[in-house]
C-alpha cells in the first residue's frame, strides 16, 4: 500500500485506450467507444474477485459510503453507529444524508467494541458501520448477531482493508453492503474512486440510479431514460476506472508484497516483550496494509513515534495526536462547523459528542502505533527498517 508506488505499462495502456476512443464518461456514447467500457469492466472484475453479485463503481470512497447508506434508505433522523477511530469521511458521509453518526468505543481490534455497540442502540438506530481500519476487521460475527437481533443494516467500511478476509469471505462482501476506496494512497488506486458491493439486488439498483441523477439506465438512449427517484452525481470517469482496472488485475501481486514486508517487520518487533500486536478476530486475515502494535503507555508511544521520525522511519502514525483519524481532534465535528445549516436533531447530537469522553478508546489509541507497509521497498530495505525500528523501541523502553 499504496498501488501508485508500482504504476507501470499496464496502467498506461488502459489510460491510453480511453484516450484513443475519446470517451471519458462511463455512460453513453456507445458508438464512439467501440465496445471499450472501463468502469463496467472494473465492476465485473470486482464482483468476480470478491464474490458478490453486484458492484457499483463511484467517484470516491466517501461517495461509496454515502451511496451505500442512501441505497439502504438511511437518511434524516436515523442513527448510524461507527467507531471513534476512523477517517473523517466516515462521519461526513453519514451527515451528508442528514443522518447522525453515533461514535462508540473501540477494542483491541482497533474498531467497534461489540458491547459498546449494544449499549448505543436506540429506536433511531438504523445501521451499524464497522470501519476496517488499517487493514483489519471488527468482530463481524458479533456485528451480524447484533444486527439480526435488532433488525439493523450492516454496512462495512472496508476502504482501508481491501484484500482482507473473515471466515474465508472478502472484507466488504459480508455485510448487507460494503464499501471500498480507490483513492491515491490505497492498495489499489484509481487516483480517485470507490465502490459499493452488495448481494441485494434492490440495494444495487438504488445505488446505480442514485449515483447518476436517478437515471434508470434502461435501454441505450440516455436521453430517454426515466428517473424512478431523485439522485445525485457520484459517477467515476473512464480515465479513473482505467487506472483502477489495471491495478485490480495486480491486486494479488500487491497483497503478496504487503504480506512479505509486514511479516519481516513483525518478526523483528515481536522479539520485544513489551510490544503487543493488534488483535485480529478469530477467522480473520488482515490485508497486511499496516503493522499495528501497542506499547505500554501513552508516553512511551509518543517517545517511540518521535524516535521513528528522528531516525528517518516514515509512515508510522500515532493517531492519538492525529487530526484526521481519531475523535479527540475532530473539533469541526464537535462544534458543528458547517457551511450549511444543520438540522436541530444533528445540532443536539453534536452537542452531546462535544464533551463525551471515550476512555477505553483513548487508552487503546494512545498506546498504538500504526506503520504503513509500502510496496516499493526491497527486502534489504525492509530488513534495514526493521533493525532501526527495533533499535528505537528498545532505546525508549
Amino acid at each position: 500500500m499504496p498501488g501508485f508506488e508500482l504504476f507501470g505499462d499496464a496502467e498506461r495502456r488502459e489510460v491510453q485506450d480511453v484516450l484513443g476512443t475519446g470517451v471519458l464518461m462511463r455512460y453513453g456514447f456507445d458508438g464512439m467507444r467501440h465496445g471499450h467500457w472501463k468502469a463496467k469492466s472494473m465492476e465485473q472484475g470486482l464482483a468476480q474477485r470478491f464474490g458478490v453479485k453486484h458492484v457499483q463503481l463511484l467517484s470516491s470512497g466517501t461517495a461509496a459510503v454515502s451511496v451505500a447508506l442512501a441505497a439502504a434508505g438511511i437518511g434524516t433522523g436515523d442513527e448510524v453507529i461507527l467507531p471513534t477511530f476512523t477517517f473523517v469521511a466516515s462521519f461526513e458521509a453519514v451527515l451528508m444524508l442528514g443522518a447522525f453518526p453515533v461514535l462508540v468505543e473501540i477494542d483491541e481490534t482497533l474498531t467497534l467494541d461489540p458491547e459498546a455497540v449494544r449499549q448505543a442502540i436506540t429506536p433511531s438506530t438504523k445501521a451499524i458501520m464497522p470501519v476496517h481500519m488499517c487493514g483489519s476487521m471488527a468482530d463481524l460475527n458479533a456485528m451480524q448477531s447484533i444486527c439480526k437481533e435488532h433488525d439493523l443494516i450492516l454496512i462495512e467500511d472496508a476502504c482501508q482493508a481491501i484484500g482482507g478476509t473473515y471466515n474465508g469471505k472478502a472484507l466488504g462482501s459480508i455485510g448487507d453492503l460494503g464499501c471500498f476506496s480507490f483513492d491515491y494512497v490505497k492498495t489499489i488506486t484509481c487516483g480517485e474512486g470507490g465502490a459499493v458491493l452488495t448481494n441485494n439486488e434492490q440495494y444495487y439498483l438504488n445505488a446505480d440510479h442514485y449515483s447518476d441523477h436517478g437515471h434508470d439506465h434502461i435501454g441505450s438512449d440516455r436521453g430517454a431514460e426515466t428517473h424512478p427517484f431523485l439522485g445525485y452525481n457520484f459517477r467515476i470517469s473512464e480515465l479513473n476506472a482505467a487506472v483502477g482496472l489495471a491495478q485490480l488485475r495486480r491486486l494479488d501481486e500487491f497483497l503478496h508484497i504487503q504480506k512479505r514486508n509486514y511479516t519481516i517487520l513483525r518478526a523483528a518487533i515481536s522479539k520485544i516483550p513489551e510490544v503487543v500486536f493488534r488483535r485480529v478476530p478469530e477467522g480473520g486475515e488482515e490485508s497486511y496494509a499496516f503493522l499495528n502494535f501497542f506499547l505500554p503507555d501513552l508516553e512511551t508511544a509518543r517517545r517511540v513515534s518521535n524516535g521513528f521520525k528522528e531516525n528517518g522511519i516514515d509512515g508510522c502514525f500515532h493517531y492519538f495526536d492525529n487530526n484526521w483519524h481519531y475523535v479527540r481532534r475532530w473539533e469541526h465535528l464537535k462544534e458543528g462547523k458547517s457551511l450549511n445549516q444543520l438540522s436541530e436533531t444533528i445540532r443536539q447530537g453534536l452537542a452531546k459528542i462535544k464533551d463525551k469522553q471515550y476512555p477505553q478508546s483513548d487508552n487503546i489509541i494512545g498506546r498504538n502505533l500504526s506503520c504503513l507497509i509500502k510496496l516499493a521497498w526491497t527486502e534489504e530495505e525492509v530488513h534495514s527498517r526493521a533493525k532501526k525500528m527495533v533499535s528505537v523501541i528498545t532505546d525508549v523502553l
